[in-house]
């Protein structure tokens, strides 16, 4: 018992904010750490083999936030043209709001255009077109790792420059 407190309780934090980017809300998270838990200690006895216990209860802790999501229904959303985007969310948008989201579709599309190739290539496929990564890959002959990287990188490149016009704005 002493050995699991040692080896496993230090990464509750890290396990919870793993569990709280995937979910996006605090009560699952904690109910993903508080499973996460639970099975690793109904295991506890067959644990010592475990070279890695960080990326091991990360490893287990992904499958069960990705249930977590299975069970409650939520479903991916339909891929999106531009122009589709726009009529989807500005339509359900209250009237004094769509043009402030218009400026916002039309900032985040012209910022688009500015990524590198190969991120604006694979970003279009993941956001627009709605792909999953393995068919990326497929398309683009690029690893399945490599295509994730370059959304990643391209999301990021968005958000830095979106949050920068932001700050310049105000």
């Amino acid at each position: 018992m002493v050995d699991f407190k040692e080896i496993w309780i230090p990464f509750a934090e890290r396990f919870y904010r793993v569990a709280f980017h995937l979910l996006e809300d605090e009560a699952d998270a904690e109910d993903a750490v508080q499973e996460l838990y639970l099975k690793l200690w109904t295991s506890r006895d067959s644990l010592s083999d475990i070279r890695t216990p960080l990326a091991y209860g990360i490893t287990l802790l992904k499958n069960i936030c990705i249930d977590k999501v299975r069970r409650r229904g939520l479903r991916r959303a339909e891929p999106l043209d531009a122009g589709q985007a726009e009529r989807t969310h500005l339509s359900e948008a209250p009237p004094d709001r769509r043009a402030v989201l218009r400026d916002m579709l039309k900032r985040l599309l012209e910022e688009m255009e500015k990524l590198p190739g190969k991120q604006a290539e694979v970003l279009k496929m993941r956001a627009l077109e709605g792909l999953e990564y393995k068919e990326i890959s497929q398309r683009t002959g690029l690893s399945g790792v490599h295509v994730r990287v370059l959304v990643s990188m391209a999301r990021k490149t968005l958000k830095n420059a979106l949050d920068y016009e932001d700050d310049k704005g105000n």
